[in-house]
């Protein structure tokens, strides 16, 4: 056994971001995976296309921002430069993997299936017809080509966005010779488009907006000579840089901010594998990024954007078999006096997110209701949960909502439910200087006889009712007199200024969370040194906090079992003799995406089973505002043990083992080992039958 210091920080810690590149391969083998129906293979495939979007926009640009300011990377400390290389290194074979994909398996399995995204080359005469004439009347009087000429400089191309670099002979109408022009696809317009079923012939045909603008883009320089048209996209920065403390309107500075973002500098360039090598380096130039930036693509360079004929198609027989979610013990007329009854446990997406929303709603209307305090993070378009808010303040309620201005790519979003919620009276409020609230907790106050009652709903994901039909998110109804008082004292603290509050029940972060977690792993620690059985088992999206991992380190070289059930980025390394013998990592990726966050730890016989808005990130830990919840009652508790622990153990039909050079392997089951999938169990024990 070594003591921890030791080793060096490369030998004790995975590298972040290439962890986080992983966890799309993971992904992508669902979309490899033939025993699941073909469109969701597809979805598969375009979720791991946006995720390496938004790992570019926001990972890969992190590691770029260090690179101008020759800082090391945490808590590895690898060269920013030699990780920015591997990431391009591995990118580009993820890259190749999804094309590679795409047009060896699913676009012809799924043509075979009736489900057909033609190719330029594969247009009959009819079909051409229809296109030529759809781009004539609805994409032609929109686009504003841009030659390139001495008087016309290089355009500022947006993030993300599709463009044609087409090459052109001849001369145009003022005798200026053709050259390089640059044709952006309007933002208005759908990516895919549907061809009518007279043309069709009653299949389901799509084409790709960016084959008919290269088909057609001719018909933009009448008397030039089109020698090649090539597709590209950039992807930039997509950080919001705003300066908390300088800025006196928080709200004001991110309006500004996002403006801008779409030009912020450029991370990759993805273009046409046929592209000529001098346009290239135009690009190149013009975005400057290296040559190890680029990825050349054999196919549309926007593939995620055929996520759209998943829902275009209406195959169900192409999908996974649709579900009704279950409903927990919550009486719909009597709401408050199902949860004074006992607490509620909701298991989402396996049982429905109405619930929460009824409690709401009843909360909106009930004239002995007086207050209702909430934080919003994300919550999706026509959402129920603002329609409510605002009910109640239009009926007199004091309604305090606490909205993070700074929830990553909901910014603008959120900017405009607070001005939705503001003009309807809610208390506003943003939050706290240099912290995001990331907590997820609701807080209703009720007047019943002579005395105030509260009512709270903790959870580890968003108030979002789409996402809860995806994710996998624990929630719980209380009226438990001292963490309701622990939720009141959180929100008092967002919206005043007072001093950290002593709380009864709760973990809170940037207070009490970190500690008390590296408390509970120290005293399993002493107890396994003590003789006794000392086990861990936690369950969360990512984990790299520095002190977390060498505590685990630590409490394994004592003996603990520790298992951690992490979904994405991990940086710990398992597995390692005489450092993590005693420490599994498993990763999940199945139907629903795994998000909940569950700490469970073993305390001689006396357990303890916490749920949290916190990933072990550094971050969470330290930089937001996060909540961490028992679940005391012992019966939800041995639910909440099983249903997202003990499963997750037994599953070995969608897990991976993250193996100590952070390479993963599928869980292989023996030939005479019974299946157990985690998700499907759930799907059948929690979900009403159809």
């Amino acid at each position: 056994m070594s003591d921890i210091n030791d080793y060096s920080d490369s030998d004790l810690f995975l590298n972040r971001e290439l962890s986080q590149l992983e966890f799309n391969f993971r992904v992508l083998a669902q979309a490899q995976d033939p025993a699941i129906p073909l469109l969701e293979r597809l979805k598969y495939l375009c979720i791991s296309c946006t995720n390496l979007d938004e790992f570019f926009e926001i990972r890969a640009a992190t590691v770029k921002t260090a690179l101008q300011y020759k800082a090391p990377l945490l808590p590895d400390n690898m060269d920013p430069q030699l990780a920015l290389d591997k990431i391009y290194l591995l990118s580009n074979r993820l890259v190749k993997a999804q094309y590679a994909l795409w047009n060896e398996t699913l676009r012809p399995e799924l043509a075979a299936a009736g489900v057909r995204i033609l190719d330029r080359g594969n247009w009959n005469a009819a079909q051409r017809r229809w296109l030529q004439h759809y781009f004539k009347t609805e994409v032609l009087p929109i686009l504003s080509p841009l030659a390139l000429d001495p008087a016309h400089p290089f355009p500022q191309i947006l993030n993300k966005s599709l463009n044609v670099a087409v090459v052109l002979d001849g001369k145009d109408a003022f005798g200026r010779r053709g050259g390089l022009a640059i044709v952006r696809a309007p933002r208005s317009l759908p990516r895919i488009i549907q061809l009518p079923e007279s043309v069709s012939g009653g299949r389901d045909d799509f084409v790709f907006l960016s084959a008919m603008l290269s088909e057609f883009v001719g018909d933009l320089f009448p008397g030039m000579k089109v020698k090649g048209a090539y597709q590209f996209r950039v992807t930039r920065n997509s950080e919001l840089f705003v300066d908390e403390e300088e800025v006196e309107n928080l709200a004001s500075a991110l309006k500004d901010e996002l403006h801008s973002r779409g030009y912020n500098p450029a991370v990759r360039l993805e273009i046409a594998k046929d592209c000529p090598n001098r346009i290239v380096q135009i690009l190149l130039e013009n975005f400057n990024l290296s040559e190890n930036a680029v990825s050349r693509i054999n196919g549309p360079v926007n593939l995620n954007r055929v996520i759209q004929v998943y829902d275009l198609a209406k195959r169900a027989d192409l999908k996974f078999p649709n579900f009704k979610q279950g409903r927990s013990t919550l009486d719909e007329e009597d709401p408050f006096g199902s949860i004074r009854a006992g607490d509620i446990l909701l298991h989402h997406p396996y049982q429905s997110f109405n619930d929460v929303l009824d409690v709401l709603q009843h909360a909106a209307n009930d004239p002995h209701v007086l207050a209702i305090k909430q934080t919003l993070y994300r919550t999706g378009k026509d959402s129920k949960i603002i329609e409510h808010l605002i009910t109640a303040a239009h009926n007199g309620k004091d309604v305090s909502v606490v909205v993070e201005l700074r929830a990553r790519f909901d910014e603008e979003a959120n900017l405009n439910l607070a001005n939705r919620l503001q003009e309807a009276g809610v208390q506003v409020i943003y939050g706290v200087v240099g912290f995001k609230t990331h907590a997820k907790m609701m807080l209703i106050v009720r007047r019943e006889g002579k005395s105030l009652r509260r009512y709270a709903h903790l959870g580890t994901g968003n108030y979002h009712a789409g996402t809860a039909k995806v994710y996998t998110d624990i929630g719980l109804l209380t009226c438990h007199p001292g963490i309701t008082q622990d939720v009141h004292s959180i929100f008092q603290q967002l919206s005043g200024l007072s001093k950290p509050i002593a709380l009864k029940h709760l973990l809170t972060s940037p207070f009490t969370l970190h500690a008390s977690l590296l408390k509970k792993i120290k005293r399993e620690q002493k107890l396994a040194r003590d003789g006794k059985k000392g086990h861990i088992i936690a369950k969360m999206n990512a984990i790299n906090e520095p002190d977390v991992i060498k505590a685990l380190y630590a409490a394994s070289q004592a003996g603990v079992k520790i298992e951690l059930i992490v979904r994405g980025a991990c940086c710990l390394r398992p597995g390692v003799p005489g450092l993590s013998d005693n420490i599994s990592v498993r990763a999940l990726v199945g139907r629903f995406l795994e998000h909940s966050r569950v700490y469970w730890f073993g305390n001689n016989g006396k357990p303890e089973i916490y749920c949290s808005s916190a990933d072990w990130l550094e971050r969470n830990l330290l930089r937001r505002v996060e909540t961490c919840f028992p679940v005391l009652e012992p019966e939800l508790a041995q639910r909440v043990f099983t249903e997202e622990l003990e499963y997750y153990r037994r599953d070995n039909c969608q897990s991976w083992m993250l193996n100590a050079d952070g390479s993963y392997s599928k869980i292989v089951r023996s030939d005479d080992e019974p299946v157990f999938c985690a998700q499907a169990q759930l799907l059948s024990e929690l979900c009403r039958k159809r």
